[in-house]
């Protein structure tokens, strides 16, 4: 009996992680939203966040988890962002260490903001984790749409990233978070 329920669970991991490394999600299209929200970490994101607000897909950016070393003006220069633009329509967030504290952090700027739709912006491989946690944080009625950076992300991130989301799964499906 331990065997088959071993190699039941074994045989899951395995589909589960082949499904999780060939079908990782896609960029979203033009579809508007009232914000966006980018988190920092990986190639592209912010590109992809700065294009959804200059093809006026979002009204509002949020930069989550950005080094508190970093100043405004020294990100506007980085990613070449009018000083108008920053004022108006650039936060960033210098609270958040990680994906649950990213979630954290973005769910009180839509709370402040009264954002009925967001676009969440990340690498294809941590969308996932990343949307599982932001609509377990966000307020309620927000809708969020999925805008994954594509990647090439090597079989070590996506073994970990994998091992993560099973773990935040886990702790939800008993309640530990």
């Amino acid at each position: 009996m331990f065997r088959r329920l071993a190699s039941v669970l074994l045989l899951g991991w395995a589909l589960g992680f082949l499904w999780f490394a060939v079908m990782l999600p896609q960029p979203a299209g033009e579809q508007r939203t009232d914000a966006v929200v980018v988190l920092t970490g990986g190639k592209g994101r912010i590109d992809r966040a700065l294009l959804a607000l200059d093809k006026g897909w979002a009204g509002e950016l949020l930069v989550s988890g950005v080094d508190r070393h970093v100043r405004p003006h020294e990100f506007a220069l980085e990613y070449k962002v009018a000083a108008a633009r920053m004022a108006c329509c650039v936060t960033l967030g210098f609270e958040a260490v990680d994906t649950r504290s990213n979630a954290l952090e973005t769910a009180r700027w839509l709370a402040r903001k009264k954002v009925g739709t967001v676009r969440l912006v990340t690498s294809d491989w941590h969308m996932r984790r990343a949307a599982l946690e932001l609509r377990r944080a966000a307020p309620e009625g927000v809708t969020i749409v999925e805008d994954a950076v594509s990647s090439q992300p090597s079989l070590r991130i996506l073994f970990l990233e994998y091992h993560k989301l099973l773990a935040r799964l886990l702790a939800r499906a008993v309640g530990a978070g």
